[in-house]
């Protein structure tokens, strides 16, 4: 029963973000327009408030909405969607150990292109992720904004080949494989040193220093790998 439970839920959920994605890809929701409440949302779509919450909070990560306490939630003027269009089977099979080898390849290199790139709105976007994952109150919450800078970070590349690849890794790190490795692995300790590390990346990128950044990215990943695997 209470896997019939979770599994609806996860069906309204859904049902949730298609609503407000293909709404604003169809322009019956425009930039600015204001969201139902949670509590319009829980009870349309029958799913518990906390489900809505989350599904609220993946769409501000991904850009596609804000949120403002006492005013409500809006849609927001970034392009909608995200990675939401990959096929979760495209990316089924991909190992965390396979993942972080590719990451480890693939990011560093985004620092020439960032620094080259970026704009001030890129790196107000790479501030509020930041801001959001050290206040988070949950793992889970944390982990979303920490994957949503890194999709910040390849956003401010402004080179759509390399903002899908990155779409791609936000996906595997989306698999429950992966959530079960961070759960057992990411204590508060590290959690505060992954900060210091994101921290340590979006400052040299601002100075538009892209030898450091590239340094402090590397430092970052071989962390996070050795957190995960112990080498």
């Amino acid at each position: 029963m209470a896997i019939n439970s979770r599994a609806r839920s996860r069906e309204g959920a859904q049902r949730i973000r298609d609503y407000i994605l293909a709404s604003a890809a169809e322009g019956s929701l425009t930039p600015g327009t204001k969201l139902p409440t949670e509590r319009q949302l829980a009870r349309r779509f029958s799913v518990p408030r906390n489900a809505v919450r989350r599904t609220l909070a993946q769409l501000e990560a991904e850009g596609s909405i804000t949120r403002h306490v006492g005013r409500g939630t809006f849609l927001a003027g970034r392009s909608l969607g995200g990675n939401s269009e990959i096929p979760a089977s495209s990316v089924a099979h991909t190992s965390p150990a396979e993942l972080m080898e590719a990451r480890l390849r693939i990011e560093p290199a985004l620092a020439e292109l960032i620094v080259t790139n970026a704009t001030p709105a890129d790196f107000e976007r790479m501030e509020m992720c930041l801001e959001k994952a050290e206040k988070a109150g949950t793992l889970d919450e944390f982990e979303l904004w920490d994957a949503a800078l890194h999709q910040a970070l390849a956003e401010a590349t402004h080179n759509r080949f390399v903002i899908r690849i990155l779409d791609l890794v936000t996906a595997v790190r989306r698999q429950a494989e992966w959530g079960k490795l961070k759960d057992r692995i990411v204590t508060p300790e590290r959690r505060i040193r992954y900060q210091e590390e994101h921290r340590d990346i979006v400052r040299a990128l601002k100075e538009r220093d892209a030898e450091n950044a590239r340094a402090s990215v590397i430092t970052h990943l071989q962390h996070a790998r050795r957190n995960l695997f112990g080498f």
